[in-house]
């Protein structure tokens, strides 16, 4: 084998890693193919070689597949496929002013365990005891956690 030839299944072994992180991300035949191609490039090269030849793709390896990976992510098109935005939404907060522990409000829809209750004029998320509680039914609040009611029926 000659130095043309590992030169290029160090080229195709870099390609096929570079499709791996770009095209198909994940472990698959790409990535897989790619390492193996770069094994392939630096064992060839110990044992047609010899070692300093070896010792060179080796290093070569290990300094250009790391670099080029980070120079990919770097560029335009890599930084298009990295989220850089952090959400900034928040759960709706139940009103402790308008709702309080002991109201008594409706059941807006079928309460199995959670759905929408009506308590002083505000729909809020609820959440039942345990059992399943039918529309229109009455039902008292028992805990407010941040984002929903935990209710019951009033008849209980």
């Amino acid at each position: 084998m000659s130095i043309f030839t590992i030169i290029l299944l160090i080229l195709l072994g870099l390609v096929l890693l570079l499709i791996e992180f770009a095209v198909i991300p994940g472990v698959t035949i790409a990535g897989i193919g790619g390492v193996l191609l770069l094994l392939a490039s630096i064992y060839i090269a110990f044992t047609d070689l010899g070692t300093v030849a070896g010792f060179i793709t080796l290093t070569v390896v290990i300094i250009v597949a790391p670099a080029m990976v980070y120079y990919f992510f770097k560029s335009r098109t890599g930084k298009k496929m990295i989220l850089e935005k952090n959400i900034v939404g928040k759960v709706d907060l139940i009103d402790q002013e308008k709702v309080k522990v002991g109201d008594i409000g409706k059941t807006v829809g079928r309460l199995a365990p959670t759905g929408k209750v009506k308590v002083n004029g505000e729909v809020s998320e609820a959440q039942s005891t345990g059992a399943f509680i039918n529309p229109n039914t009455s039902v008292t609040v028992i805990k407010i956690v941040s984002n929903k009611l935990i209710v019951e029926p009033v008849n209980k």
